[in-house]
């Protein structure tokens, strides 16, 4: 046992669970904390707005399958982190958040930056603690470490009062973790195992539907497997894109509201459903009622209470998809698809993605079509949220999983630039592209300086179309063309804004410079780049399936 205070013990906890960064912005109340990191053997990273340390956070830890780790002070410190920590929430991204706070005995008092911060995450997190017992302190790391990594991760808050870390204990480091009534169930039942097999023996019209879950639990090599074996078609969700590679032939793009019309299609006509790691968001199913009328539903996810939530299951399986898949694969036996793949291919020809491929104008489809093909399919690629999300979707063919970042359950702008420099953090010698639109990047472009001071390659492709995009499309749509607060006048010369943050950029306004572009970013190695992209200001998203519809309702390009 070593004598240290509770900062000391903090830091020295993170590095035996292996931390390589924090993601941080130091403030009175954890100056403790700060001072014990000036000596930690593990990176500081030093942000410029606390949501951008939650992201970055969350970008670590989706590109790498590890928890990303937060540090910021009190008060409005810890607020800032609500908006990440929520995004964190919703789409499962392990995390551990250590906020400052005032010293113990002033709680509640109303303190200089106080904030009931347990309180206000308590909704948003798997857990949170309030430390007031120095003893106490090496128990609650390890577990916070295992809440947030075990059964479906998420993020645990740690709220840690200034007169604790100062506070002086004989550090030991517990090797196991007890949690009163966390016991996540890994392996599925072998009998419901079974009887997914015989279910899916006997269909004719099977379809995979999977969806982040698969990502987490690093389930690709085994879902491939499956595919393969039963010869079923498969599609993903927005966060399980990655999970199949997107040039697989037996893929089907994404699924859902502004999924492909042939997967929607499949899914309607399908006579036996296989969620894996999916949790039938609303997004995907549109009017339940009219959702996969004629299929019957197998179900599997670590998470219980996501089993048959929302649609009906009849062969729920709890556990792990990775050890489930296994499982599933050694006795699951192929299925005649051959006129059921055959329907999907007839359906691909009649209603490809596609966009006015041959107008002159600048499409963001073929900027985002051309970054993948210079930047390739093996980069790591995270996006903000909007028009440019779904594009991103459609036409970025990742080839595996932890490539695609992006915000899902909460549709966070601002996500994808400090998520792209998680990522960049976590692999600096990988291809990290941001594509983002003029409206979501300008919610934390402050960590441009994070990006260039740590000279982090990170190419930003700005879908700039001088407009809130998906709500402008909303408002043409559903709203009479009434395009109320959605036009981004008053944008900035995001060149300009680059080099004056010390990074570069290139602003593109005809189709003929796009390659010309992306080619001069890829050359850029030591610093930030913007790629500014003037497209078409009222181009839409399409397919889409309106909120709450079914898919005999999909609207596509005319």
């Amino acid at each position: 046992m070593a004598k240290m205070t509770g900062a000391q013990a903090m830091v020295e906890a993170f590095s035996r669970e292996g931390v390589e960064y924090v993601f941080g912005l130091p403030g009175g109340a954890c100056l403790p904390l700060f001072d014990a990191l000036y000596d930690a053997k593990f990176k500081v990273i030093l942000v410029r707005h606390e949501q951008g340390a939650v992201h970055m956070a969350e970008g670590y830890a989706r590109s790498t399958g590890r928890p990303g780790i937060v540090v910021v002070t009190s008060g409005p410190g810890a607020t800032n982190t609500v908006t990440g920590i929520a995004d964190a929430y919703m789409d499962s991204i392990p995390l551990v958040v250590v906020t400052g706070q005032v010293k113990s005995y002033l709680i509640g008092n109303d303190a200089f930056q106080e904030a009931d911060v347990t309180g206000i995450t308590r909704p948003i997190t798997k857990h949170n603690y309030l430390l007031k017992n120095i003893a106490d302190l090496p128990r609650v790391v390890k577990e916070a470490f295992y809440i947030a990594t075990h059964g479906r991760p998420g993020p645990v808050l740690i709220d840690f009062p200034s007169d604790i870390s100062l506070q002086p204990l004989e550090f030991e480091y517990p090797t196991q973790v007890h949690v009163r009534g966390f016991k996540p169930t890994t392996e599925g039942h072998p009998g419901q195992i079974k009887k997914a097999a015989k279910l899916i023996e006997e269909c004719k019209r099977p379809v995979v539907y999977t969806g982040g879950g698969v990502i987490i639990s690093g389930a690709a090599k085994e879902l491939i497997e499956f595919v393969e074996k039963t010869k079923a078609p498969c599609t993903n969700t927005l966060m399980g894109l990655g999970g199949v590679p997107g040039t697989h032939p037996q893929f089907m793009g994404m699924l859902g509201m502004h999924g492909t019309v042939y997967a929607n299609r499949a899914v309607h006509e399908s006579d036996l459903l296989i969620a894996v790691g999916a949790r039938f968001d609303d997004r995907v199913t549109g009017d339940l009622k009219k959702f996969a009328p004629h299929a019957k539903v197998i179900h599997i996810d670590v998470d219980p209470s996501a089993i048959a939530k929302n649609i009906k299951v009849d062969v729920p399986i709890v556990g792990d998809v990775r050890e489930v898949l296994k499982e599933l694969n050694k006795i699951v036996k192929p299925v005649d698809t051959k006129e059921w793949l055959a329907s999907i291919e007839g359906w691909k020809k009649e209603h490809p993605l596609r966009y006015h491929e041959d107008a002159k104008e600048l499409r963001p489809q073929y900027a985002i079509q051309k970054l993948c093909e210079i930047l390739g399919s093996n980069a790591i690629v995270s996006t903000d949220v909007g028009q440019h999300q779904m594009w991103a979707a459609q036409y970025y063919k990742v080839d595996g999983p932890n490539q695609f970042l992006t915000s899902g359950g909460l549709g966070t702008m601002g996500y994808g630039f400090p998520a792209a420099i998680g990522a960049q953090f976590a692999f600096p010698k990988k291809t990290v592209v941001c594509i983002t639109g003029d409206g979501s990047f300008q919610m934390n472009i402050q960590e441009m300086a994070t990006a260039v001071v740590n000279k982090l390659p990170i190419k930003i492709a700005i879908i700039n179309n001088n407009y809130l995009g998906m709500v402008r499309q909303w408002q043409e749509t559903f709203y009479n063309h009434r395009y109320s607060s959605s036009e981004m006048s008053g944008n900035p010369d995001f060149v300009k804004l680059a080099e004056a943050y010390g990074g570069v950029g290139i602003r593109v306004e005809k189709k003929e410079d796009v390659e010309k572009a992306i080619r001069w970013a890829k050359t850029i190695t030591d610093r930030p780049c913007i790629m500014d992209f003037a497209v078409v200001e009222e181009e839409n998203v399409y397919p889409m399936i309106p909120s709450g519809k079914s898919f005999e309702e999909i609207m596509d390009m005319a």
